[in-house]
Protein backbone atom coordinates (compact mmCIF):
# COMPACT_ATOMS: atom_id res chain seq x y z
CA UNK A 1 0.00 0.00 0.00
CA UNK A 2 1.17 3.23 -1.03
CA UNK A 3 0.69 6.22 1.41
CA UNK A 4 1.27 9.84 0.31
CA UNK A 5 0.26 12.59 2.23
CA UNK A 6 -2.88 14.06 1.43
CA UNK A 7 -3.88 17.57 -0.14
CA UNK A 8 -4.92 20.02 2.42
CA UNK A 9 -3.98 17.93 5.01
CA UNK A 10 -3.68 20.87 7.63
CA UNK A 11 -7.72 21.71 6.46
CA UNK A 12 -9.26 18.13 6.86
CA UNK A 13 -7.79 17.84 10.20
CA UNK A 14 -9.46 21.07 10.82
CA UNK A 15 -12.31 19.90 9.57
CA UNK A 16 -12.66 16.48 11.24
CA UNK A 17 -12.12 18.83 14.81
CA UNK A 18 -15.32 20.58 13.63
CA UNK A 19 -16.94 17.74 13.33
CA UNK A 20 -16.24 16.65 16.45
CA UNK A 21 -16.83 19.51 18.06
CA UNK A 22 -20.39 19.67 16.46
CA UNK A 23 -21.32 15.81 17.86
CA UNK A 24 -19.84 16.76 21.41
CA UNK A 25 -21.68 20.23 21.34
CA UNK A 26 -25.26 20.23 19.94
CA UNK A 27 -27.68 19.70 22.86
CA UNK A 28 -25.37 19.57 25.42
CA UNK A 29 -26.77 20.74 28.32
CA UNK A 30 -30.01 19.08 27.01
CA UNK A 31 -30.26 15.94 29.10
CA UNK A 32 -30.37 16.42 33.02
CA UNK A 33 -27.09 15.10 34.79
CA UNK A 34 -26.89 11.50 36.55
CA UNK A 35 -26.38 11.04 39.65
CA UNK A 36 -22.83 9.92 39.16
CA UNK A 37 -22.09 13.48 37.08
CA UNK A 38 -24.11 15.30 39.36
CA UNK A 39 -21.83 14.46 42.37
CA UNK A 40 -19.09 15.90 40.58
CA UNK A 41 -20.96 18.91 39.35
CA UNK A 42 -22.21 19.45 42.81
CA UNK A 43 -18.73 19.88 44.37
CA UNK A 44 -17.22 21.78 41.37
CA UNK A 45 -20.52 23.99 42.10
CA UNK A 46 -19.30 24.26 45.91
CA UNK A 47 -15.75 24.83 45.18
CA UNK A 48 -16.61 28.01 43.15
CA UNK A 49 -18.74 29.33 46.22
CA UNK A 50 -16.16 29.65 48.46
CA UNK A 51 -16.79 25.66 49.62
CA UNK A 52 -14.79 23.64 50.82
CA UNK A 53 -16.33 19.86 50.31
CA UNK A 54 -14.52 16.73 50.11
CA UNK A 55 -13.64 16.15 46.52
CA UNK A 56 -13.25 12.69 44.03
CA UNK A 57 -10.51 11.81 43.06
CA UNK A 58 -10.85 14.14 39.47
CA UNK A 59 -9.13 17.00 40.54
CA UNK A 60 -8.96 18.24 36.55
CA UNK A 61 -12.38 18.17 36.05
CA UNK A 62 -13.20 19.52 39.57
CA UNK A 63 -11.08 22.32 39.19
CA UNK A 64 -11.22 23.43 35.90
CA UNK A 65 -15.04 22.99 35.92
CA UNK A 66 -15.22 25.14 39.53
CA UNK A 67 -13.44 28.37 37.72
CA UNK A 68 -16.22 28.06 35.09
CA UNK A 69 -18.73 27.67 37.35
CA UNK A 70 -17.33 31.20 39.25
CA UNK A 71 -17.00 32.87 35.90
CA UNK A 72 -20.16 31.71 34.10
CA UNK A 73 -23.39 29.59 35.50
CA UNK A 74 -23.56 26.34 37.07
CA UNK A 75 -25.52 24.48 34.12
CA UNK A 76 -25.58 21.34 32.55
CA UNK A 77 -24.00 22.64 29.72
CA UNK A 78 -21.25 24.14 31.54
CA UNK A 79 -20.65 20.84 33.62
CA UNK A 80 -20.18 18.96 30.46
CA UNK A 81 -18.31 21.79 28.59
CA UNK A 82 -14.22 20.85 29.24
CA UNK A 83 -14.66 16.80 28.73
CA UNK A 84 -16.45 18.01 25.40
CA UNK A 85 -13.77 20.12 24.20
CA UNK A 86 -11.29 17.52 25.71
CA UNK A 87 -12.68 15.03 23.33
CA UNK A 88 -13.03 16.96 20.69
CA UNK A 89 -9.18 18.18 20.42
CA UNK A 90 -8.52 14.03 20.83
CA UNK A 91 -8.87 14.11 17.23
CA UNK A 92 -5.49 16.35 16.57
CA UNK A 93 -3.32 13.53 18.47
CA UNK A 94 -2.90 11.06 15.27
CA UNK A 95 -1.02 14.77 13.51
CA UNK A 96 1.79 13.59 16.74
CA UNK A 97 2.21 9.83 15.31
CA UNK A 98 1.41 10.12 11.26
CA UNK A 99 5.67 9.53 10.63
CA UNK A 100 4.32 5.74 12.08
CA UNK A 101 1.01 5.97 11.21
CA UNK A 102 1.30 7.19 7.84
CA UNK A 103 -0.11 10.73 6.66
CA UNK A 104 -3.10 8.98 4.67
CA UNK A 105 -4.05 6.48 7.85
CA UNK A 106 -3.82 9.03 10.90
CA UNK A 107 -5.70 11.46 8.77
CA UNK A 108 -8.32 8.85 8.42
CA UNK A 109 -8.07 8.14 12.44
CA UNK A 110 -8.58 11.45 12.66
CA UNK A 111 -12.38 11.23 11.20
CA UNK A 112 -13.00 8.01 12.95
CA UNK A 113 -12.21 8.98 16.72
CA UNK A 114 -14.59 12.18 15.58
CA UNK A 115 -17.33 10.24 14.78
CA UNK A 116 -17.06 7.18 17.25
CA UNK A 117 -20.00 6.40 19.59
CA UNK A 118 -17.63 6.00 22.65
CA UNK A 119 -15.40 8.46 22.30
CA UNK A 120 -18.88 10.95 21.64
CA UNK A 121 -19.99 9.36 24.54
CA UNK A 122 -18.11 9.66 26.95
CA UNK A 123 -17.07 13.49 25.82
CA UNK A 124 -20.13 14.46 26.72
CA UNK A 125 -20.30 12.68 30.39
CA UNK A 126 -19.14 15.56 33.28
CA UNK A 127 -16.21 13.63 34.48
CA UNK A 128 -12.50 13.18 33.78
CA UNK A 129 -12.39 10.47 31.56
CA UNK A 130 -12.15 11.35 27.96
CA UNK A 131 -9.49 13.99 29.84
CA UNK A 132 -7.55 11.38 30.82
CA UNK A 133 -7.19 9.60 27.48
CA UNK A 134 -6.35 12.60 25.59
CA UNK A 135 -4.19 14.25 27.83
CA UNK A 136 -2.54 10.76 27.88
CA UNK A 137 -2.22 10.90 24.16
CA UNK A 138 -0.96 14.15 23.58
CA UNK A 139 1.82 13.66 26.44
CA UNK A 140 3.24 10.27 24.17
CA UNK A 141 2.67 12.23 20.97
CA UNK A 142 5.03 15.18 22.39
CA UNK A 143 7.82 13.02 24.22
CA UNK A 144 8.12 10.73 20.99
CA UNK A 145 8.64 13.97 18.94
CA UNK A 146 11.19 15.01 21.65
CA UNK A 147 9.07 18.43 22.80
CA UNK A 148 9.86 18.23 26.31
CA UNK A 149 7.77 20.15 27.69
CA UNK A 150 4.32 20.31 26.17
CA UNK A 151 4.81 16.32 27.15
CA UNK A 152 5.48 17.00 30.62
CA UNK A 153 2.28 19.31 30.57
CA UNK A 154 -0.07 17.37 29.40
CA UNK A 155 1.57 14.33 31.30
CA UNK A 156 0.79 15.96 34.73
CA UNK A 157 -2.76 17.19 33.21
CA UNK A 158 -3.21 13.37 32.40
CA UNK A 159 -2.19 12.13 36.04
CA UNK A 160 -4.83 14.86 37.29
CA UNK A 161 -7.81 13.41 35.45
CA UNK A 162 -8.88 11.15 37.80
CA UNK A 163 -8.67 6.85 38.10
CA UNK A 164 -9.34 6.14 35.14
CA UNK A 165 -5.19 7.59 34.00
CA UNK A 166 -4.25 4.50 35.76
CA UNK A 167 -6.22 1.54 33.57
CA UNK A 168 -4.42 4.46 30.48
CA UNK A 169 -0.73 3.71 31.95
CA UNK A 170 -1.65 -0.20 32.41
CA UNK A 171 -2.89 -0.72 28.98
CA UNK A 172 0.67 1.03 27.28
CA UNK A 173 2.66 -0.41 29.91
CA UNK A 174 1.35 -4.30 29.66
CA UNK A 175 1.74 -4.56 26.09
CA UNK A 176 5.21 -2.77 25.87
CA UNK A 177 6.01 -5.36 28.50
CA UNK A 178 5.12 -8.79 26.08
CA UNK A 179 6.79 -6.94 23.12
CA UNK A 180 9.77 -6.23 25.60
CA UNK A 181 10.36 -2.67 24.35
CA UNK A 182 11.66 -0.14 26.93
CA UNK A 183 10.82 2.97 25.38
CA UNK A 184 7.82 5.04 24.17
CA UNK A 185 10.17 7.53 22.30
CA UNK A 186 10.90 7.43 18.94
CA UNK A 187 14.22 9.22 19.94
CA UNK A 188 15.64 8.94 23.55
CA UNK A 189 15.84 12.55 25.23
CA UNK A 190 18.81 14.22 26.08
CA UNK A 191 19.21 14.45 30.43
CA UNK A 192 18.30 18.44 29.80
CA UNK A 193 15.07 17.97 27.55
CA UNK A 194 14.25 14.48 30.24
CA UNK A 195 14.55 17.47 33.26
CA UNK A 196 12.59 20.03 31.47
CA UNK A 197 9.96 17.33 31.18
CA UNK A 198 10.24 16.37 34.98
CA UNK A 199 9.70 19.85 35.80
CA UNK A 200 6.94 21.03 33.75
CA UNK A 201 4.94 17.75 35.18
CA UNK A 202 5.68 18.76 38.68
CA UNK A 203 4.80 22.42 37.95
CA UNK A 204 1.76 21.13 35.88
CA UNK A 205 0.70 18.83 39.28
CA UNK A 206 1.32 21.62 41.85
CA UNK A 207 0.13 24.64 40.02
CA UNK A 208 -2.98 22.81 38.18
CA UNK A 209 -3.73 20.40 41.15
CA UNK A 210 -4.41 23.11 43.29
CA UNK A 211 -5.66 25.72 41.45
CA UNK A 212 -2.84 28.34 41.58
CA UNK A 213 -2.72 27.61 45.30
CA UNK A 214 -6.15 28.51 46.02
CA UNK A 215 -7.74 24.80 46.61
CA UNK A 216 -5.02 22.56 48.13
CA UNK A 217 -7.50 19.90 48.45
CA UNK A 218 -6.90 19.59 44.82
CA UNK A 219 -3.83 17.26 45.64
CA UNK A 220 -5.39 14.99 47.63
CA UNK A 221 -7.76 13.96 45.06
CA UNK A 222 -4.73 13.42 42.67
CA UNK A 223 -3.78 11.17 45.74
CA UNK A 224 -6.40 9.47 45.99
CA UNK A 225 -6.74 7.91 42.03
CA UNK A 226 -5.08 5.40 42.48
CA UNK A 227 -6.66 3.59 45.79
CA UNK A 228 -10.01 4.84 43.83
CA UNK A 229 -8.71 2.92 40.65
CA UNK A 230 -7.79 -0.36 42.61
CA UNK A 231 -11.05 -0.19 44.52
CA UNK A 232 -12.59 -0.33 41.30
CA UNK A 233 -11.42 -4.09 40.57
CA UNK A 234 -13.18 -5.50 44.05
CA UNK A 235 -16.45 -2.95 44.43
CA UNK A 236 -19.54 -5.25 43.10
CA UNK A 237 -19.75 -2.98 39.77
CA UNK A 238 -23.53 -2.19 38.21
CA UNK A 239 -21.88 -3.60 34.73
CA UNK A 240 -20.83 -7.54 34.25
CA UNK A 241 -17.99 -8.99 31.94
CA UNK A 242 -20.56 -9.83 29.35
CA UNK A 243 -22.56 -6.31 29.51
CA UNK A 244 -19.13 -4.45 28.86
CA UNK A 245 -18.17 -7.03 26.06
CA UNK A 246 -21.26 -6.42 24.59
CA UNK A 247 -21.18 -2.89 25.05
CA UNK A 248 -18.02 -2.73 22.71
CA UNK A 249 -19.38 -5.23 19.73
CA UNK A 250 -22.73 -3.45 19.42
CA UNK A 251 -21.40 0.36 19.21
CA UNK A 252 -17.94 -0.37 17.65
CA UNK A 253 -18.61 -2.50 14.68
CA UNK A 254 -17.21 -0.46 11.76
CA UNK A 255 -14.05 -0.69 13.97
CA UNK A 256 -14.17 -4.40 14.56
CA UNK A 257 -14.66 -5.43 10.87
CA UNK A 258 -12.18 -3.31 9.65
CA UNK A 259 -9.62 -4.31 12.50
CA UNK A 260 -10.30 -8.04 11.79
CA UNK A 261 -9.26 -7.66 8.04
CA UNK A 262 -6.14 -5.71 8.91
CA UNK A 263 -5.30 -8.30 11.72
CA UNK A 264 -5.49 -11.30 9.28
CA UNK A 265 -3.61 -8.81 6.40
CA UNK A 266 -1.14 -8.51 9.39
CA UNK A 267 -0.75 -12.11 10.44
CA UNK A 268 -0.63 -13.41 6.57
CA UNK A 269 2.47 -11.05 6.14
CA UNK A 270 4.20 -10.80 9.37
CA UNK A 271 3.69 -7.22 9.53
CA UNK A 272 5.34 -6.47 13.38
CA UNK A 273 3.28 -3.44 13.54
CA UNK A 274 0.24 -5.08 13.30
CA UNK A 275 1.53 -7.65 15.68
CA UNK A 276 2.31 -5.09 18.03
CA UNK A 277 -1.38 -3.49 18.00
CA UNK A 278 -2.93 -7.10 18.51
CA UNK A 279 -0.83 -7.48 21.31
CA UNK A 280 -2.45 -3.73 22.84
CA UNK A 281 -6.06 -4.42 21.74
CA UNK A 282 -5.85 -7.91 23.26
CA UNK A 283 -4.84 -6.54 26.57
CA UNK A 284 -6.54 -3.13 27.01
CA UNK A 285 -10.01 -5.03 25.53
CA UNK A 286 -9.51 -8.24 28.68
CA UNK A 287 -8.65 -5.49 31.38
CA UNK A 288 -11.32 -3.40 30.46
CA UNK A 289 -13.79 -5.97 30.22
CA UNK A 290 -13.18 -7.56 33.79
CA UNK A 291 -12.79 -4.25 35.22
CA UNK A 292 -16.53 -4.25 34.08
CA UNK A 293 -16.63 -0.35 33.79
CA UNK A 294 -17.95 0.54 29.94
CA UNK A 295 -16.00 3.69 30.56
CA UNK A 296 -12.86 1.92 30.28
CA UNK A 297 -13.47 0.62 26.95
CA UNK A 298 -12.10 3.91 25.85
CA UNK A 299 -9.03 2.71 25.50
CA UNK A 300 -9.74 -0.21 23.41
CA UNK A 301 -10.85 2.21 20.92
CA UNK A 302 -7.23 3.79 20.11
CA UNK A 303 -5.17 0.61 18.90
CA UNK A 304 -8.88 -0.78 17.44
CA UNK A 305 -9.44 2.01 15.10
CA UNK A 306 -5.64 2.22 14.37
CA UNK A 307 -6.42 -1.04 12.89
CA UNK A 308 -9.47 0.14 11.00
CA UNK A 309 -7.42 3.85 9.46
CA UNK A 310 -4.83 1.32 8.66
CA UNK A 311 -7.61 -0.94 6.18
CA UNK A 312 -9.30 1.61 5.16
CA UNK A 313 -6.48 3.46 3.84
CA UNK A 314 -5.93 0.40 1.78
CA UNK A 315 -9.82 0.42 0.92
CA UNK A 316 -8.89 3.81 -0.86
CA UNK A 317 -5.87 2.62 -3.22
CA UNK A 318 -7.57 0.17 -5.93
CA UNK A 319 -6.91 0.33 -9.85
CA UNK A 320 -8.85 2.73 -11.79
CA UNK A 321 -10.27 -0.15 -14.14
CA UNK A 322 -11.34 -2.21 -11.30
CA UNK A 323 -13.50 1.19 -9.57
CA UNK A 324 -16.46 0.34 -11.76
CA UNK A 325 -16.69 -3.27 -10.93
CA UNK A 326 -15.98 -3.09 -7.37
CA UNK A 327 -19.06 -0.10 -7.06
CA UNK A 328 -21.09 -2.68 -8.85
CA UNK A 329 -20.35 -5.13 -6.27
CA UNK A 330 -20.51 -2.72 -3.64
CA UNK A 331 -23.84 -0.93 -4.43
CA UNK A 332 -25.73 -4.71 -4.64
CA UNK A 333 -24.31 -6.02 -1.08
CA UNK A 334 -25.14 -2.55 0.30
CA UNK A 335 -29.18 -3.30 -1.37
CA UNK A 336 -29.01 -6.92 0.70
CA UNK A 337 -27.59 -5.45 3.96
CA UNK A 338 -30.45 -2.78 4.05
CA UNK A 339 -32.89 -5.42 3.46
CA UNK A 340 -31.59 -7.29 6.18
CA UNK A 341 -31.56 -4.66 8.49
CA UNK A 342 -35.26 -3.70 7.45
CA UNK A 343 -35.93 -7.42 8.43
CA UNK A 344 -33.93 -6.64 11.94
CA UNK A 345 -36.24 -3.30 12.62
CA UNK A 346 -39.52 -5.51 11.92
CA UNK A 347 -38.57 -8.08 14.41
CA UNK A 348 -37.60 -5.63 16.82
CA UNK A 349 -41.15 -4.23 16.55
CA UNK A 350 -42.17 -7.35 18.23
CA UNK A 351 -39.69 -9.55 19.67
CA UNK A 352 -41.53 -11.93 21.27
CA UNK A 353 -44.07 -12.38 18.91
CA UNK A 354 -41.20 -13.67 16.19
CA UNK A 355 -39.75 -16.09 19.17
CA UNK A 356 -42.10 -17.79 19.07
CA UNK A 357 -42.57 -21.63 17.48
CA UNK A 358 -43.69 -21.85 13.92
CA UNK A 359 -44.70 -24.50 11.54
CA UNK A 360 -43.96 -23.82 7.36
CA UNK A 361 -45.28 -26.67 4.71
CA UNK A 362 -41.46 -27.64 3.09
CA UNK A 363 -41.04 -30.52 0.58
CA UNK A 364 -44.58 -31.74 1.72
CA UNK A 365 -43.58 -32.02 5.12
CA UNK A 366 -44.95 -29.65 8.09
CA UNK A 367 -41.67 -28.41 9.39
CA UNK A 368 -41.68 -26.96 13.20
CA UNK A 369 -39.16 -23.95 13.51
CA UNK A 370 -38.28 -22.14 17.13
CA UNK A 371 -38.50 -19.26 15.69
CA UNK A 372 -40.98 -16.86 13.30
CA UNK A 373 -41.23 -16.46 9.60
CA UNK A 374 -39.21 -13.10 9.57
CA UNK A 375 -36.05 -15.21 10.47
CA UNK A 376 -36.24 -17.58 7.61
CA UNK A 377 -35.86 -14.25 5.28
CA UNK A 378 -33.57 -12.74 7.48
CA UNK A 379 -31.43 -15.95 7.13
CA UNK A 380 -32.68 -16.39 3.36
CA UNK A 381 -31.04 -12.74 2.70
CA UNK A 382 -27.73 -13.79 4.69
CA UNK A 383 -27.15 -16.60 2.92
CA UNK A 384 -28.01 -14.73 -0.54
CA UNK A 385 -25.21 -12.33 0.45
CA UNK A 386 -22.68 -15.15 1.31
CA UNK A 387 -23.56 -16.61 -2.47
CA UNK A 388 -23.36 -14.01 -4.45
CA UNK A 389 -19.91 -13.25 -2.29
CA UNK A 390 -18.45 -17.00 -3.81
CA UNK A 391 -19.94 -15.77 -7.27
CA UNK A 392 -18.25 -12.85 -7.83
CA UNK A 393 -15.13 -14.28 -6.74
CA UNK A 394 -15.39 -16.97 -9.10
CA UNK A 395 -16.70 -15.08 -12.04
CA UNK A 396 -14.96 -11.70 -11.79
CA UNK A 397 -11.77 -12.03 -9.26
CA UNK A 398 -11.45 -12.82 -5.40
CA UNK A 399 -10.01 -9.48 -5.20
CA UNK A 400 -13.30 -7.81 -6.52
CA UNK A 401 -15.07 -9.35 -4.42
CA UNK A 402 -13.51 -8.89 -1.45
CA UNK A 403 -12.85 -4.98 -1.89
CA UNK A 404 -16.86 -4.95 -2.75
CA UNK A 405 -17.69 -6.85 0.13
CA UNK A 406 -15.72 -4.76 2.50
CA UNK A 407 -16.47 -1.33 0.63
CA UNK A 408 -20.39 -2.54 1.36
CA UNK A 409 -19.51 -3.31 4.93
CA UNK A 410 -17.99 -0.39 5.85
CA UNK A 411 -20.27 1.74 4.43
CA UNK A 412 -23.15 0.16 5.95
CA UNK A 413 -21.53 0.10 8.91
CA UNK A 414 -20.70 3.25 8.57
CA UNK A 415 -24.16 4.33 8.77
CA UNK A 416 -24.54 2.54 11.96
CA UNK A 417 -22.06 3.90 13.75
CA UNK A 418 -23.24 7.70 12.85
CA UNK A 419 -26.71 6.53 14.35
CA UNK A 420 -24.67 5.35 17.20
CA UNK A 421 -22.47 8.11 18.34
CA UNK A 422 -25.94 10.44 17.69
CA UNK A 423 -28.25 8.18 19.67
CA UNK A 424 -25.11 7.72 22.20
CA UNK A 425 -24.92 11.65 22.42
CA UNK A 426 -27.96 11.63 23.34
CA UNK A 427 -30.00 13.85 21.02
CA UNK A 428 -31.89 11.45 18.86
CA UNK A 429 -34.63 9.81 21.53
CA UNK A 430 -35.02 11.42 24.95
CA UNK A 431 -34.24 8.58 27.52
CA UNK A 432 -32.86 5.92 25.92
CA UNK A 433 -31.17 2.59 27.22
CA UNK A 434 -27.62 3.66 26.45
CA UNK A 435 -24.52 1.45 28.22
CA UNK A 436 -21.78 4.03 28.63
CA UNK A 437 -23.28 4.69 32.24
CA UNK A 438 -23.29 3.22 35.40
CA UNK A 439 -26.69 4.84 35.88
CA UNK A 440 -29.51 6.73 33.38
CA UNK A 441 -30.41 10.30 33.36
CA UNK A 442 -33.46 11.99 35.29
CA UNK A 443 -37.18 11.38 33.41
CA UNK A 444 -38.70 14.13 34.57
CA UNK A 445 -36.31 16.66 35.99
CA UNK A 446 -37.26 19.19 33.84
CA UNK A 447 -41.34 19.14 34.97
CA UNK A 448 -40.09 18.90 38.31
CA UNK A 449 -38.41 21.94 38.40
CA UNK A 450 -40.80 24.10 36.41
CA UNK A 451 -43.43 23.04 38.94
CA UNK A 452 -41.10 24.14 41.74
CA UNK A 453 -40.17 27.59 40.13
CA UNK A 454 -43.74 28.04 39.79
CA UNK A 455 -44.74 27.43 43.30
CA UNK A 456 -42.41 29.77 44.05
CA UNK A 457 -43.05 32.47 41.79
CA UNK A 458 -46.91 32.24 43.57
CA UNK A 459 -46.05 32.75 46.91
CA UNK A 460 -43.17 34.97 46.97
CA UNK A 461 -43.19 36.45 43.67
CA UNK A 462 -39.54 34.88 42.21
CA UNK A 463 -39.04 31.90 41.29
CA UNK A 464 -35.79 30.43 43.52
CA UNK A 465 -36.66 31.84 46.91
CA UNK A 466 -38.90 29.19 48.03
CA UNK A 467 -36.94 26.77 50.21
CA UNK A 468 -37.11 22.97 49.22
CA UNK A 469 -36.70 20.04 51.67
CA UNK A 470 -36.21 17.02 50.15
CA UNK A 471 -37.15 13.62 52.49
CA UNK A 472 -35.67 9.94 52.22
CA UNK A 473 -34.37 10.58 48.80
CA UNK A 474 -30.71 9.82 48.03
CA UNK A 475 -30.18 11.63 44.44
CA UNK A 476 -27.47 13.76 43.64
CA UNK A 477 -28.84 14.75 40.77
CA UNK A 478 -32.02 15.96 42.39
CA UNK A 479 -29.82 18.28 44.55
CA UNK A 480 -27.96 19.20 41.42
CA UNK A 481 -31.52 19.79 39.91
CA UNK A 482 -32.72 22.41 42.72
CA UNK A 483 -29.01 23.70 43.06
CA UNK A 484 -30.71 27.20 42.76
CA UNK A 485 -33.27 27.07 45.54
CA UNK A 486 -32.25 26.90 49.49
CA UNK A 487 -32.31 23.28 49.84
CA UNK A 488 -32.47 21.05 52.75
CA UNK A 489 -31.95 17.20 52.51
CA UNK A 490 -33.53 15.31 55.60
CA UNK A 491 -34.46 11.68 56.92
CA UNK A 492 -37.44 12.93 58.38
CA UNK A 493 -39.54 16.67 59.10
CA UNK A 494 -40.53 18.17 62.11
CA UNK A 495 -44.08 18.10 62.53
CA UNK A 496 -44.36 21.40 64.73
CA UNK A 497 -42.28 23.26 61.52
CA UNK A 498 -43.92 22.24 57.92
CA UNK A 499 -41.77 23.17 55.37
CA UNK A 500 -42.93 25.16 51.79
CA UNK A 501 -42.34 22.34 49.18
CA UNK A 502 -41.34 18.91 50.21
CA UNK A 503 -40.37 16.11 48.00
CA UNK A 504 -40.64 12.85 49.40
CA UNK A 505 -40.80 9.12 47.60
CA UNK A 506 -44.03 8.26 46.42
CA UNK A 507 -45.10 5.57 49.18
CA UNK A 508 -44.35 8.62 51.79
CA UNK A 509 -47.59 11.47 52.69
CA UNK A 510 -45.78 14.37 54.78
CA UNK A 511 -47.77 14.00 58.47
CA UNK A 512 -47.92 17.29 59.07
CA UNK A 513 -50.22 20.42 61.30
CA UNK A 514 -50.37 22.19 57.47
CA UNK A 515 -52.46 20.58 54.17
CA UNK A 516 -50.42 19.79 50.99
CA UNK A 517 -50.97 19.46 47.57
CA UNK A 518 -49.16 16.85 45.85
CA UNK A 519 -48.29 15.67 42.44
CA UNK A 520 -46.21 12.78 41.40
CA UNK A 521 -43.21 12.65 39.16
CA UNK A 522 -40.99 9.90 37.55
CA UNK A 523 -37.43 10.69 38.83
CA UNK A 524 -35.56 7.28 37.34
CA UNK A 525 -35.95 4.55 35.25
CA UNK A 526 -33.02 2.31 35.74
CA UNK A 527 -32.57 -0.98 33.59
CA UNK A 528 -34.37 -3.98 35.04
CA UNK A 529 -31.06 -6.25 34.28
CA UNK A 530 -33.16 -8.75 35.58
CA UNK A 531 -35.59 -8.75 33.62
CA UNK A 532 -34.32 -8.42 30.17
CA UNK A 533 -34.70 -11.33 27.98
CA UNK A 534 -33.26 -12.38 24.09
CA UNK A 535 -35.83 -10.82 22.56
CA UNK A 536 -35.18 -7.27 24.25
CA UNK A 537 -32.34 -7.16 22.67
CA UNK A 538 -33.11 -6.47 19.10
CA UNK A 539 -35.93 -3.97 20.74
CA UNK A 540 -32.63 -2.83 21.99
CA UNK A 541 -30.58 -2.63 18.62
CA UNK A 542 -32.73 -1.36 16.43
CA UNK A 543 -34.62 1.29 19.10
CA UNK A 544 -32.11 1.48 22.36
CA UNK A 545 -35.30 0.15 24.28
CA UNK A 546 -34.98 -2.21 27.33
CA UNK A 547 -37.31 -2.91 30.32
CA UNK A 548 -37.30 -0.42 33.23
CA UNK A 549 -37.90 0.02 37.11
CA UNK A 550 -39.42 2.96 37.24
CA UNK A 551 -38.99 5.34 40.59
CA UNK A 552 -41.42 7.69 41.05
CA UNK A 553 -41.81 10.87 43.48
CA UNK A 554 -43.65 13.52 44.78
CA UNK A 555 -43.62 17.30 44.95
CA UNK A 556 -45.78 18.41 47.84
CA UNK A 557 -46.48 22.51 47.83
CA UNK A 558 -47.84 23.48 51.67
CA UNK A 559 -51.29 24.98 50.69
CA UNK A 560 -51.30 28.39 51.71
CA UNK A 561 -49.13 29.14 49.17
CA UNK A 562 -51.56 28.87 46.80
CA UNK A 563 -53.47 32.12 45.55
CA UNK A 564 -56.61 29.91 46.06
CA UNK A 565 -56.22 29.14 49.17
CA UNK A 566 -55.26 32.62 50.49
CA UNK A 567 -58.56 33.91 48.76
CA UNK A 568 -60.87 31.61 51.11
CA UNK A 569 -58.90 32.34 54.38
CA UNK A 570 -56.86 29.33 54.78
CA UNK A 571 -53.86 29.22 57.20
Amino acid sequence: MTSHQPKYEGWLYGLAFLIALGFRLIQLGASPLTDSEARLALQALHLAQGQRPLLDPQPAYLLFTSLLFFLTQATNFTARLFPALAGSLLVLAPRLFRDRLKPLPALLLAFLLAFDPALAALSRQANGTIFALTFLLFAWGNWRNGRAIPSGIFAGLALLSGPSIWSGFLMLILPLLLLQRRTLSQAPLTNYQLRNTGFSLLSTLLLGGTLFFTIPSGLSAFFASLPAYLQGWVVPPVFSPGRVLFTFLAYEPLGIFLAVFALIRGFRLGSLRVSRLSVWLGVSLLLAVFYRQPGELVWVVIPLLILAAQELARLLDMYPEERIEVSVVAGAMLILLIYIWFNIANIALNPYEHFTPTSIAFLGRVVTLPFGPRYVVLFGAALILVVSTILVAFGWSPRTARLGMTWSFSLFLGVYTLAAAWGASGVRLPNSAELWSADQPPVHENLLVSSVQQASLLSTGNIATQPVTVVGIQSTALEWALRNHPLQVVTALDPLNPPPIVITPLVDEPSLSAAYRGQDFTWRQPIAWANIQRPDWFRWLVYRQLPRETEAIILWVRDDLFPDARQNGQP
